[in-house]
């Protein structure tokens, strides 16, 4: 992995543990000297490592890229994610967005854009 300092928290990072297992997940904590972070595992090829915080270097992780989500569905998954990791800045930031969303609609709603019923997160089309 390209080394890369710059994580702060809530950051969505990818890289692997000290056992080698690849992890994905969001940065936790970075350490005073920014050389190790905490990262709570969302995916991992470790299925026991998903939902866990560990302590990775951080030589060993790569940031993600930010997306921008713009649509209802995929913020009422997040929102979700945000409650279930306790995240109260992030849950008032996605909601902050869904509000905007709501005050103005779009005219047309592409099919991933219609409310899924039942569990968002389970359910949730990306494409």
């Amino acid at each position: 992995m390209v080394e890369n300092n710059l994580f702060k928290n809530g950051d969505w990072v990818q890289g692997k543990s000290r056992d080698g297992e690849l992890i994905h997940g969001f940065v936790e904590t970075v350490s005073d000297n920014r050389e190790i972070v905490r990262v709570n595992v969302v995916e991992s090829d470790n299925e026991k490592a998903v939902g866990k915080s560990i302590w990775i270097p951080s030589k060993w992780t790569e940031k993600l890229p930010d997306l921008e989500i713009s649509n209802e569905t995929h913020l009422l998954a997040l929102i979700d994610l945000a409650l279930l990791s306790k995240d109260e800045t992030w849950f008032m930031e996605l909601s902050g967005k869904l509000e905007s969303i709501k005050i103005h609609p779009k005219i047309t709603a592409r099919k991933s854009e219609v409310q899924i019923p039942g569990n968002r997160i389970a359910k949730l089309d990306f494409k």
